[in-house]
């Protein structure tokens, strides 16, 4: 099944409380959905109940998505207008004021459509353009900048910068960003191995002990053993075709665009590395789920599955190899907790990405209760690299048990922003004051937030600590998705309290009490409730996900770094 067509699976699958309903994923519920209220500004109860009929889902579990994704609520006007809030944008206007002048230049307020429904304007919490912020969205049309608001208001020319890339060690998934070499050359050998050397399930065993022997972890943020989840979707009792490997491009975390680098300069290299996944799992089914924030990495990732079917990389019988692998690219709808994998299977299944308890885990309940391996764009992106020299290659890079590379991502404030491929292990010191060279312009580093929103916060004074998982979450900031957002002298921390509890109470999935709660009273009364360590240990030890249970720790960092700034 090529890309865009909607699929209809085996009669039983299940999705969550939706036991034993037909129907495939209904991914496309969410396309018909956002394109309804491209065409008439509003998605209406009469377009909730057509979308309904044509993926066989109830009209409730439609309407439950219309109600829940940012891209879909309220009316959209003829000009929409995507602003990003997140912590990079807001440090890079002092204090998030960009906000405020962009809605003073289009007349209309965040969250709103003019009256005569020509302009609305909707905030964002990242749109991957950190290192050279604030930035919005004018329709698909990205706009960054210090001028940003004039150039909306046409008063100063567009522009978009591609951000500095460079490998600071000797590349694993910049091969092609770089240069050095093309995608798609480890898959044609291993298929042909498929037919040489014992068909598909010995050479899936090959690939994943070389997985297993690199120590690939994660680079998600949970850092969980990749060959672990592939070898629980080998091993599962269904067939290949009821086993899904997924491709995770939803990468909110303020602060990260790396995932957008390579989903927009290297896509080919992402499809092969979930093809070989998928291979490695023994699934005939992939898809590569990209926010609704990534137009263009959603377009050149359509335009590299759609290349991969036409020089015979995917599809049945891939050169010559007996197996079949379909591929489909999927847009998100808006929602900073579809990142979560769990959220992410139920907003690909076309519903409300809220949470799932875990056990049962992905693996082996996914997408529509089937086996599902699901791995982050810059994990699968390091696998060619991986399969092509073998597994001990990749170890030998790093501090055992973390090893291999790492993307950072360093925000507008450095004096050279960009992403940079490094060694984990590296000092921060040499990330921040050797890659980054500093702050520019002469401004004094006040704290460092590390990982996003989820991650946590270092004061200057913490920068010898290395670049590695268990270091950064003794210091109190977990590593995340690799990014580093400076936060310079001008920003008060008050107003960085505050933004940080706005984003908990607008990204949260509301499934359970502690965090929809504890988000709002953050929202409502900030500095009270950071100092509220009875409302914090709630939070952190009720919720359900990470999402609850990480934002109290992130707070106490924001406290420890700024001490008395913040009493």
């Amino acid at each position: 099944m090529r890309e865009g067509e909607v699929e209809h699976g085996p009669t039983g699958a299940s999705l969550d409380g939706l036991e034993r309903r037909t129907g495939g994923p209904a991914y496309g519920g969410l396309a018909r959905l956002r394109a309804a209220r491209s065409s008439h500004g509003v998605v209406t109860p009469e377009d909730q109940r057509v979308v309904a009929e044509e993926v066989r889902l109830p009209v409730a579990a439609v309407h439950g998505a219309a109600s829940y994704y940012a891209d879909l609520r309220g009316r959209q006007g003829t000009r929409h207008v995507r602003v990003c809030a997140g912590t990079a944008c807001f440090v890079a206007s002092g204090g998030g004021r960009h906000v405020a002048e962009v809605s003073r230049v289009l007349g209309v307020p965040p969250g709103e459509c003019t009256v005569d429904g020509r302009v609305s304007l909707q905030e964002v919490h990242c749109l991957g353009y950190c290192y050279t912020g604030p930035a919005a969205l004018d329709g698909d049309l990205p706009r960054a900048g210090a001028d940003l608001a004039a150039q909306l208001a046409e008063e100063a020319p567009p522009r978009a910068p591609e951000p500095v890339v460079r490998a600071a060690t000797p590349p694993v998934v910049l091969r092609g960003v770089v240069g050095e070499e093309p995608s798609w050359q480890a898959w044609p050998r291993l298929l042909a191995a498929v037919r040489s050397d014992g068909g598909p399930a010995t050479v899936a065993s090959r690939i994943r002990a070389e997985v297993a022997t690199a120590g690939l972890r994660g680079r998600g943020g949970a850092g969980f053993p990749t060959a672990h989840k592939w070898r629980a979707v080998a091993g599962s009792d269904v067939p290949p075709a009821q086993r899904y490997v997924v491709a995770n491009g939803d990468e909110g975390d303020p602060g990260s665009f790396s995932d957008r680098v390579l989903m927009e300069q290297d896509p080919g290299r992402l499809l092969e590395g979930l093809a070989l996944a998928a291979l490695a799992c023994g699934a005939e089914r992939g898809f590569v789920y990209v926010r609704s924030e990534y137009p263009r990495a959603f377009d050149r990732l359509r335009e590299a599955v759609a290349q991969a079917y036409a020089d015979g990389h995917l599809g049945d019988n891939p050169h010559g190899s007996g197996v079949r692998l379909d591929v489909t690219v999927v847009s998100g709808a808006g929602s900073y907790l579809a990142g979560e994998e769990t959220s992410l299977l139920r907003s690909l299944a076309g519903v409300r990405a809220t949470v799932r308890p875990r056990p049962p885990y992905p693996a082996e309940y996914g997408l529509l209760g089937r086996p599902t391996a699901l791995n982050n764009v810059e994990t699968l992106a390091a696998v060619p690299a991986i399969v092509a020299e073998g597994g001990r290659a990749h170890a030998a890079r790093g501090v055992p048990p973390e090893t291999g590379t790492l993307l950072v991502c360093l925000n507008e404030r450095f004096r050279r922003p960009g992403v940079y491929e490094v060694e984990l292990g590296t000092p921060m010191r040499d990330i921040v004051l050797g890659l980054g060279g500093g702050l520019a312009r002469g401004a004094r580093l006040r704290a460092l937030q590390v990982g996003g929103p989820l991650g946590g916060f270092l004061g200057p004074d913490q920068l010898d600590v290395p670049l590695l998982g268990a270091a950064l979450v003794e210091a109190g900031a977990p590593p995340g998705h690799g990014s580093l957002v400076a936060v310079d002298d001008q920003v008060d921390p008050r107003d960085l309290l505050r933004a940080l509890w706005e984003f908990g109470a607008r990204e949260t999935c509301g499934t359970c009490t502690p965090c929809r709660e504890g988000t709002r009273l953050g929202e409502r009364r900030p500095e009270a409730a950071a100092r509220d360590d009875a409302l914090l240990d709630t939070m952190e030890n009720a919720s359900l996900c990470p999402f609850g249970t990480r934002l109290p720790a992130v707070v106490r960092g924001l406290r420890r770094v700024y001490g008395e700034e913040l009493s």
